[in-house]
């Protein structure tokens, strides 16, 4: 079978174009069931009722014939873990059928030069041999045979693995050909011409025989196959033949799967680097291309000519006539689908592979600085035309070009690919060239001989029946008992007696219960200053909260995490103005330990300069990052915008540009300052629920806290409610696949308020799962949408909060999106929700209420919210109790009441040049 270099050269000679003057068509008296087709310059189309397409092309000046047999598939019709099964099965196929073993032999016999070859987009079966109307007239018979009775039988599959292995094994030495398969894997992520024709080892050695025989009984069928014979014979008779040989078999009732994979643009440069021992030091350089059936194809193989042309080519010159490579090339390859043209250079031991790698690429790049010139194009031209005609006065070439074309998509392209040469003007080769050869679309290889390369070791398949054998596994403890998540009982059995300690009381909830593994989930709360005290140090307190276990006056940040993890512990620390929190989850033996590690962190915290830097960097990255990001982009937008403080105030949003200068202007003495001057104690909540002391807890907290300063006094800081005129904004966000649609609508609402339960209820229904009108209408019914949510947020402390609605969705269904959001509103306030509706979303409250007790880290994380506001899990109950008794009519008048379409403000980020306008 040819190798793949070798049919990338015939492919190369097939694609090559000029003309002779139109033949007219034959006029034939057809057989039954036979009808013809388009007829271009000697070459015409039949098709036999089953489905199978024939090209005649006699040509009687030639004493010899030539049939190809073509079949539309290939190597990108594999599936995972079908690697390499289109080669396969061409192989498997000149075993034999029932009726005739060993073809080749028998070809052989009757000298006719045959074989057969795979590519991406086809397989075919082709032979030449001396004109004779009986040797045709057998192997049509063949060919028809082939087509449904090969054996495809395990014991040949057995025999011939040796001879496709050695296949394989011929192109793994090629260091040309392992390049290449390996930069086509890196240039096509998704689409299957990033894998090799030849397969996966893997796939080729344990290849299942009953995939490879329903691969060929769902491929090698009429409806599937061209057909074509060319050279001396006698085409009445020859198609009289071809109806006798294939009219048995019949149109198969199958339906080939659809293609839908299209390989998304390429948006930035690859690179491959394949080490191997022996051959020549290679350099190359594989762009994206249009498909053979697109204009742009012609065009672009043009410009690849002149590039790559010896002598003429600009990379001869710039890389042969540097004495930066021994030889150049450069083709383009034609394919069903976008494929991609390829450059490269072999090189001398000793020449600088950098630099002539670089040089490739620039000189690649120069196109649309330096374009072509008339004589350049004519040049190519003329040669392009010369190959396309002795393609056409050869039958051998001339079946093998319309194989070629008709798995790009027609035969016919082989003369009209001609004609586009002949016409084409210099400003498409520069702007079609430019477009493509662009960086941004560039996969760059390099092979580097290397005399003992060194590799990780194959990974070994692992016997789990044998591994795991006699595991039993560690003892398990005694099972842990049930706890009764409940309001009442977790109010009980918890303990909120405050730890009254010299500089300030400490508010506790301490809930001792068993856990698996001993397990312990615990939070500590520190809060200190003002809004006034607080003023110009937004930047620097959140700077401060996040690098306080960056190190201490006596433990480094190394030594810090060394701890946590002889604790058992995770811990993270996160603040900003006012307050800083410590998230804690250790064992049962570690809680008071950890305790007081924490406490020592949070007084001791020194601050040191290289952490801040890090910070610093990491903080910056984030924001520009931020910046392009649709979501973070129109919620600044809205922030911004619902933001009436001034800019020194601890509640002010700053721009991206804004933080970015605040976070670069910390100085370590900002951050050593406004630790010393507000961290301390006074303002203090610890909850603590899992396995744990609570006596040992109580003594590490007064350990910890003992003598340490007192904190500024605390208040905390207000957000009351403020009216938000409605505006719609609309942030572009160029080359983002995807949009961000975001709605806000300020409520002057408070969670104590008599229709907080409905609104809550109602907000569930609305957007907040995926049973709720939005969810159904935007995601499930029109799939606008990956993720459409709605949220409500009522302020514990004032009457203040709002109603937000966000969508993730693609720009082009922008306005789409938008209809049919305000449609939904619209229909909620007009219908309202039913009363199905309302008992099926308390049920589920209530049940995700009832789940999110369970969770001892929710537990604690409530208990510091309840501490705050002196509240227990009696406010808990009362609302599960509100929502239990919550009517259909209960729940639309609290929603008419509140929700205002009108009065929402809107950000939609996305790609303008996507967006379907309006």
């Amino acid at each position: 079978m040819l190798s793949p270099l070798s049919r990338i050269k015939a492919r190369l000679l097939a694609l090559l174009a000029l003309g002779f003057l139109a033949l007219p068509a034959l006029a034939l008296d057809l057989p039954a069931g036979v009808t013809q087709g388009a007829s271009v310059e000697g070459v015409t189309e039949y098709s036999l009722q089953n489905g199978l397409r024939v090209l005649l092309a006699p040509d009687d000046s030639k004493p010899t014939t030539t049939v190809n047999m073509t079949y539309l598939v290939g190597a990108r019709h594999e599936n995972y873990g079908q690697t390499g099964m289109a080669h396969l099965l061409e192989h498997m196929l000149f075993r034999g059928t029932p009726t005739m073993h060993n073809a080749l032999a028998e070809f052989s016999k009757r000298g006719l030069q045959a074989n057969g070859s795979t590519t991406s987009d086809r397989t075919n079966y082709y032979a030449s041999f001396a004109a004779n109307p009986e040797t045709l007239a057998w192997y049509l018979r063949w060919q028809a045979d082939a087509m449904v009775n090969s054996l495809i039988a395990k014991e040949d599959l057995d025999s011939e693995m040796t001879v496709v292995r050695n296949e394989m094994e011929r192109g793994e030495n090629s260091p040309f050909q392992m390049l290449m398969q390996q930069m086509q894997a890196a240039a096509f992520q998704w689409h299957n011409y990033g894998h090799s024709t030849i397969g996966a080892r893997s796939d080729v050695e344990n290849v299942d025989i009953g995939q490879l025989q329903a691969f060929y009984r769902k491929y090698y069928q009429p409806d599937n196959a061209v057909l074509i014979v060319s050279g001396g014979f006698d085409p009445a008779a020859t198609l009289q033949t071809i109806a006798q040989s294939f009219d048995k078999i019949a149109r198969p009732t199958r339906k080939l799967p659809p293609e839908y994979t299209v390989e998304p643009v390429q948006d930035g440069e690859r690179q491959v680097i394949l080490r191997r021992q022996g051959g020549s030091p290679l350099i190359a350089a594989m762009f994206h291309a249009p498909s053979a059936a697109s204009p742009d194809f012609t065009a672009l193989d043009l410009g690849v000519g002149i590039l790559a042309d010896t002598p003429s080519g600009r990379l001869y010159h710039a890389l042969v006539g540097n004495n930066l490579s021994a030889e150049i090339f450069g083709f383009t390859a034609g394919m069903n689908q976008p494929g991609y043209a390829f450059f490269g250079g072999q090189l001398e031991p000793g020449m600088d592979q950098t630099k002539a790698l670089h040089t490739l690429d620039d000189t690649l790049g120069s196109v649309a600085k330096e374009p072509f010139t008339q004589p350049d194009l004519d040049r190519m031209r003329n040669k392009w035309l010369t190959d396309w005609s002795q393609t056409y006065a050869d039958p051998a070439s001339l079946a093998s070009a319309l194989s070629e074309t008709s798995a790009d998509g027609d035969w016919r392209l082989f003369f009209l690919q001609r004609d586009q040469v002949r016409n084409i003007q210099l400003a498409d080769v520069q702007r079609v060239t430019a477009a493509y050869l662009t960086p941004s679309n560039r996969t760059n290889g390099l092979y580097i001989p290397t005399e003992q390369p060194v590799r990780a070791p194959q990974a070994p398949a692992v016997n789990l029946q044998d591994l795991l054998k006699d595991y039993k596994g560690e003892e398990t403890g005694a099972a842990v008992a049930a706890f009764d998540p409940s309001p009442a009982n977790i109010n009980a059995a918890t303990e909120r007696t405050p730890l009254d300690l010299a500089n300030g009381k400490v508010k506790l909830a301490l809930l001792p219960k068993p856990t698996r593994g001993n397990r312990v989930e615990a939070n500590l709360l520190v809060q200190f200053g003002t809004a006034e005290t607080l003023k110009g140090q937004r930047a620097v307190s959140s700077a401060v909260a996040s690098l306080l276990d960056h190190g201490t006056r006596s433990m480094s940040r190394q030594e810090i995490q060394d701890k946590f993890n002889a604790l058992e512990a995770n811990v993270s620390f996160g603040g900003g103005a006012g307050m800083v929190m410590v998230d804690m989850s250790t064992t049962k033996d570690h809680l008071p330990a950890l305790t007081e590690l924490v406490l020592h962190i949070l007084r001791e915290a020194n601050f040191p300069a290289r952490e801040l830097t890090e910070y610093q960097r990491q903080a910056n990255t984030s924001i520009k990052n931020a910046m392009a990001e649709p979501s973070a982009l129109a919620s600044r937008e809205l922030a911004r915008y619902d933001n009436p403080w001034p800019r020194d105030d601890v509640r002010y949003t700053p721009t991206f540009e804004e933080a970015r200068g605040e976070i670069a202007a910390i100085t370590q003495k900002d951050l050593i300052d406004f630790h010393a001057r507000f961290y301390g104690a006074g303002t203090i909540e610890f909850a603590a629920v899992g396995a744990f002391d609570p006596q040992a807890v109580k003594a590490a907290l007064a350990e910890g806290l003992k003598d340490w300063r007192k904190a500024p006094a605390y208040e905390r800081v207000a957000d009351p409610y403020r009216p938000v005129p409605p505006k719609a904004f609309a942030i572009n966000t160029p080359d983002k696949a995807n949009a961000f649609y975001l709605g806000k609508l300020p409520l002057k609402l408070q969670d104590t308020d008599a229709s907080y339960p409905a609104l809550y209820l109602a907000n569930y229904l609305l957007g907040g799962s995926e049973t709720s009108r939005l969810w159904t209408r935007v995601r499930v019914k029109e799939g606008l949408s990956y993720d459409v949510r709605s949220r409500l947020d009522a302020s514990s402390y004032e009457p203040s909060g709002g109603w937000t609605i966000y969508a993730i969705h693609a720009p082009q269904n922008s306005q789409r999106l938008e209809n049919a959001v305000a449609e939904e509103l619209q229909r909620a306030l007009k219908e309202g929700f039913t009363e199905e509706e309302v008992r099926e979303g308390v049920a589920a409250l209530l049940n995700y209420r009832k789940l999110a007790r369970t969770r001892d880290g929710v537990l604690a994380s409530t208990w510091i919210n309840y501490l705050q506001l002196d509240r227990s899990f009696e406010w808990s109950e009362s609302i599960d109790k509100a929502l239990a008794g919550l009517t259909a009519d209960k729940v639309n008048t609290a929603l008419r009441a509140s929700l205002s379409p009108a009065d929402f403000s809107t950000a939609i980020a996305a790609d303008e040049s996507k967006q379907v306008k309006k």
